[in-house]
């Protein structure tokens, strides 16, 4: 199976990010978090890979962050 097509269920896309349903559909009406995609009637999911991508721009964006603030305090 291809990993970059992996779907992640809700539950799943949750406990990956810490985040809650509401603020989950917020974030995608928002555009700032992957659109779902639409497995069937009522079902949807999530693609892994822009899951991770999400994840991994959160962390790069709050590390650049962090940085930048501890350089400002020292000098």
């Amino acid at each position: 199976m291809d990993d970059s097509l992996a779907i992640l269920r809700r539950k799943q896309v949750q406990a990956r990010i810490g985040l809650g349903r509401s603020t989950i559909y917020t974030k995608v009406a928002a555009g700032e978090f992957p659109a779902p995609v639409k497995l069937g009637g009522r079902a949807v999911g999530w693609l892994a890979s822009e899951v991770e991508a999400w994840i991994a721009a959160q962390v790069a964006a709050t590390r650049g962050e962090t940085t930048s603030r501890a350089r400002g305090a020292t000098r």
